[in-house]
């Protein structure tokens, strides 16, 4: 008698072992975007700090943007801004950016959205909240409201 396994028992475990292995990479698929998401977040953060310091050096928030893209050229924290977009464009998110003198709006477009929930946004009135839509040409706020 001879030990060891039959062809059909090394079979039935590799299948086995196959299926989990599908199981797992399925499972962890959107690890990557949530992880994504919650960077782009983060820098997001870093845009709000910025934006205030730009604010008390400046008295407005207008060097914040340029056009709807971060960092206006002439403010000293212009290599920090396009730092963060950079690294946000690199993430494959986008940046919608709008600011004016006393106020502003920055989101950015999530990986991992729904229906309800397509975008992080944070503005001058101290919200940072994940919404249905992007900022706007300088009208509307996180909530919606007029800027």
């Amino acid at each position: 008698m001879k030990k060891g396994f039959t062809l059909i028992e090394l079979l039935v475990v590799i299948a086995i072992i196959g299926v989990l292995a599908a199981v797992v990479m399925v499972s962890m698929s959107g690890a990557t975007d949530k992880a994504k998401d919650a960077r782009m977040q983060g820098d997001l953060e870093q845009v709000r700090n910025l934006a205030e310091l730009i604010n008390v050096d400046e008295s407005s928030y207008a060097s914040t943007c340029n056009g709807t893209d971060l960092g206006a050229a002439g403010t000293n924290y212009v290599t920090s801004l396009l730092t963060i977009e950079t690294d946000i464009t690199q993430l494959t998110g986008t940046t919608t950016c709008f600011a004016g003198a006393t106020t502003y709006c920055i989101s950015v477009a999530l990986l991992t959205s729904s229906e309800l929930v397509d975008n992080f946004c944070i503005d001058s009135d101290g919200f940072a909240v994940a919404t249905a839509t992007p900022c706007t040409v300088s009208t509307t706020g996180c909530n919606g409201q007029s800027l």
